[in-house]
């Protein structure tokens, strides 16, 4: 894994283990020579992960919609700043950039981008893993839901298993380099793909 997508907050919320626990995931991709990928600001979780990177000698890329980088938030010591005309086509290029995702606690716009790599994965339009760092329990509602996605018969268990969670950064990252993708996937066969 060269290249992760990291999608988080950008406020840091309500616990300061939030942003402890984002820089940490940073400091640790710097360790491991893992490039972060992500929104391209230096605002809340966004910015304590990239910071956690750029302070430890690693490699942050931001990619960044041109209406948010007028708002002056774009993160100004990145390694590279890509800029983008909307929303659709900043997810088209992280996804691009990037050889996994982690998704950190976060709003709407966090769970939109993390289902949307999610239900490509599920489709069978990428085989990259998709990983929740479950940070002091924030997604533990959500993952008791997506059991409830499969105990209702709207989800596969096979495909809830593309789901990886940890609250351990190292254990999530070694969970991430030895994901193999199903071979199912949902409605499209690989030959037309």
């Amino acid at each position: 894994m060269k290249r992760v997508t990291v999608f988080c907050g950008s406020s840091f919320g309500t616990e300061e283990i939030y942003k402890s626990e984002a820089t940490l995931l940073g400091k640790t991709l710097a360790k491991y020579q893992i490039e972060l990928v992500y929104g391209g600001a230096n605002v809340g979780l966004m910015g304590a992960v990239a910071d956690g990177v750029l302070n430890n000698g690693g490699k942050a890329i931001g990619v960044l919609p041109n209406f948010l980088k007028s708002k002056e938030i774009a993160h100004e010591n990145l390694t590279e700043l890509i800029l983008v005309e909307t929303m659709h086509e900043r997810k088209t290029k992280m996804n691009e950039l990037c050889d996994g995702v982690i998704a950190l606690p976060g709003g709407f716009g966090t769970l939109e981008e993390f289902f949307e790599m999610l239900t490509w994965a599920q489709l069978g339009l990428h085989k990259k893993p998709i990983a929740i760092l479950n940070t002091d329990g924030f997604y533990d509602s959500l993952i008791t839901f997506i059991q409830t996605m499969v105990d209702k018969g709207f989800l596969k268990e096979i495909n809830r298993d593309m789901v990886l969670v940890s609250s351990d950064i190292d254990e999530l990252i070694d969970m991430m380099k030895n994901y193999v993708a199903p071979d199912v996937t949902k409605w499209i066969s690989k030959e037309s793909v």
